[in-house]
């Protein structure tokens, strides 16, 4: 085996190259930025918009903003940081033209922050209760995500799906750490909230 060479630039050193490059006028240079980023920002809007059509609709009105933008980026974050809190923006933006608030579909935190699938909440026997238990407790992470405040609702998406740092989540929403991690313990709080009484139950049918 080769040894690593300690020279060669981090993913972050290269996007910054690349974003150099597409400043001084290489769309070439913004092309592979959006290749290597197209799919994580549309896997990032999935969790907030449903429809695939507008998912994709967003993620192109983003990349065009982030172009558009770019001269004003300087490096101080990661780019990828800089390019999601455009990618949520212009989400929130959509959505709130049409008079629609994001939606967060699939995945929810345990207590020590552990990513959950919301279905595995449940054990996995196939019974028409067990098949019902999971549709009512993803139906009810889904509801409780969507009736919180947007800024938690944010932070548990970028947080959860993404898996995102603290810091990196500070970076985006433009506060700090100690306000995201507030936000993101709330955002667990009330979902936990939603979900105790339907556990609650799971837990004492002794079939399962």
């Amino acid at each position: 085996m080769e040894p690593l060479n300690p020279s060669a630039p981090s993913p972050r050193e290269t996007d910054q190259l690349l974003v150099e490059r597409a400043q001084s006028g290489d769309k070439r240079a913004f092309e592979l930025l959006v290749v290597k980023y197209q799919r994580r920002i549309a896997r990032l809007l999935s969790r907030l918009i449903r429809d695939p059509a507008e998912i994709e609709d967003v993620t192109q009105e983003a990349f065009i903003k982030a172009y558009r933008a770019l001269g004003n980026f300087r490096g101080e974050s990661a780019f990828y940081t800089w390019l999601y809190r455009i990618a949520l923006n212009t989400a929130k933006n959509y959505l709130a033209a049409q008079g629609r608030r994001p939606s967060l579909i699939g995945d929810v935190a345990d207590e020590d922050g552990e990513t959950l699938d919301a279905a595995a909440l449940v054990p996995d026997h196939h019974t028409p209760e067990t098949e019902l238990a999971n549709r009512q407790i993803v139906t009810t992470v889904n509801e409780a995500v969507s009736a919180l405040p947007e800024e938690l609702r944010t932070a548990i998406t970028l947080r959860e799906m993404e898996g995102l740092s603290y810091e990196e989540i500070a970076a985006m929403m433009d506060c700090p750490i100690g306000t995201v991690r507030s936000r993101i313990f709330r955002a667990r709080e009330a979902i936990a909230t939603r979900l105790r009484p339907l556990l609650s139950v799971v837990g004492r049918d002794k079939r399962w």
